[in-house]
């Protein structure tokens, strides 16, 4: 059999192929995880709705773990930066077996979900005191291999990080282990390419304008490492970091990126909550995705995404799940609508038309801007794309006496029990019947990893 035989044949109940679901809808998947066109007879019946899996654009993995230890009011008014304290208090714990465990149970719950592919911000490089490790890739291999376990594909975005403000302060001692001189970045990027695979890419992770002091700007961007593939930022997501780069450089920081940067559909802007009119229609007309995370953003009170006015210009979108808060990408595009009704007061606002759907215009944006800065053929179910799909249960009560007119808005907003009862990744049934292959194990894996950590 050669790699791009048929070794699956399906026929759909209903499948979406934006732009409409089709009832007729048949097709094959190969020996490397693609979709063929469909050949042979006696397909097997997939009954129920089949939708391409949602990827998850924004994942710091180690953060699932503490998700609900961040609850309790200090001794003053808790913000973003409260709680970033916390956050590193925790990450000092993690080490590389700690850091698997976490991300597999993670990547099971995403794939439960009806995510099919994450892109992995990931900035806990050396062991806490800032010494690298024996291997200095050891943690970045751990998510690699955690994303191995669950089945779920993988762009890994290591993360540059270099000082602890606009100011170029030193990193402090807690955020030493993040960090990273260029050539010391530029080396684990090339180590780490050396694992690609049909299911694992590697990108660029810049971590904010306030980590990349602004002298080394030109020489990071303009290396051929970042000349290629992805390239993701944290940008705008506090008022306080618009403040800081307004007074250290003069500039709103996606006003700043966009001036000083070859922004463009590579790039994933992650959170730019905090835009002016100009720079909400810059960004739009740039091509790159804006990286939404409702559910983290409200967490941490960083405020509403200006999304009715991005996409009017023909702003492109993706979600993330960030914190881990929630793992659910209809949570996320719910939210990030209910966001925007309780700002505007108007209902139904992601839907730019007479007529059309909120839940399908949400679950096809972001299932484009997720794939356009994945560096994977994932995001639809076309011949070539990755067989990454959910297969969802037509006994749900949610889904009762739905048709294709109503399906998804009821899939996003009839209610919090997930009607996902299959999913296949790359080719590979990764959940049956609600239950993922190796849920078990991996689960009581994280539950005794966790026990040690809360002991620590």
């Amino acid at each position: 059999m050669s790699d791009t035989a048929a070794v699956y044949q399906f026929s759909a109940a209903q499948a979406w192929q934006d732009p409409q679901w089709r009832s007729d809808a048949t097709f094959g998947v190969d020996s490397t995880g693609h979709i063929t066109a469909p050949a042979g007879s006696s397909p097997a019946y997939l009954d129920g709705w089949v939708l391409p899996g949602m990827p998850n654009l924004h994942s710091h993995a180690f953060q699932r773990a503490m998700a609900g230890l961040a609850e309790r009011r200090g001794p003053g008014d808790d913000s973003f930066w409260t709680w970033r304290e916390t956050m590193y208090g925790f990450a000092e714990r993690i080490d590389p077996d700690t850091l698997q465990a976490i991300a597999a149970q993670l990547y099971v719950e995403m794939l439960k979900a009806g995510y099919t592919h994450v892109c992995e911000f990931h900035y806990l490089h050396h062991q806490p005191d800032g010494t690298p490790y024996a291997q200095p890739e050891a943690m970045s291999l751990a998510l690699i291999e955690a994303a191995r376990e669950a089945g779920i594909a993988l762009t890994l975005l290591p993360v540059l990080y270099m000082s602890g403000g606009f100011d170029g302060r030193p990193l402090s001692s807690r955020q030493r282990r993040f960090g990273n001189d260029v050539d010391g970045y530029l080396q684990l990027l090339a180590n780490l390419r050396k694992h690609e695979s049909h299911d694992v890419r590697v990108g660029v992770a810049l971590h904010s304008l306030r980590a990349i002091p602004e002298h080394a700007w030109r020489g990071v961007v303009e290396h051929e490492a970042l000349k290629n593939g992805p390239v993701h930022i944290h940008i705008a997501e506090q008022i306080g970091e618009v403040q800081d780069c307004l007074a250290t450089r003069g500039a709103r920081p996606v006003e700043w990126l966009l001036d000083h940067a070859p922004v463009d559909y590579r790039w994933c802007l992650v959170h730019a909550t905090h835009l002016t009119e100009k720079e909400t229609t810059q960004l739009a007309r740039s091509g790159a995705v804006a990286g939404l995370c409702p559910t983290t953003e409200a967490n941490l009170g960083d405020g509403l995404f200006p999304l009715a006015r991005y996409l009017q210009e023909g702003g492109r979108i993706g979600i993330g799940s960030d914190s881990h808060i929630s793992i659910s990408p209809i949570e996320e595009l719910r939210w990030l609508e209910y966001g925007q009704r309780l700002s505007t007061r108007h209902r139904n606002v992601a839907a730019r038309k007479a007529g059309d759907s909120v839940g399908e215009t949400l679950w096809r944006e972001a299932l484009k801007g997720g794939a356009q800065v994945a560096d994977l053929p994932i995001g639809a179910l076309d011949v070539g794309k990755r067989a990454d799909f959910i297969v969802l249960d037509k006994e749900s009560p949610l889904l009762a006496a739905r048709n294709e007119r109503s399906v998804m808005d009821s899939f996003l907003f009839a209610g919090n029990l997930s009607p996902v009862r299959h999913v296949m990744a790359g080719g590979k049934w990764v959940m049956r019947d609600f239950q993922h292959r190796d849920e078990a194990r991996i689960a009581a894996r994280y539950r005794m990893t966790v026990t040690r950590l809360a002991g620590a």
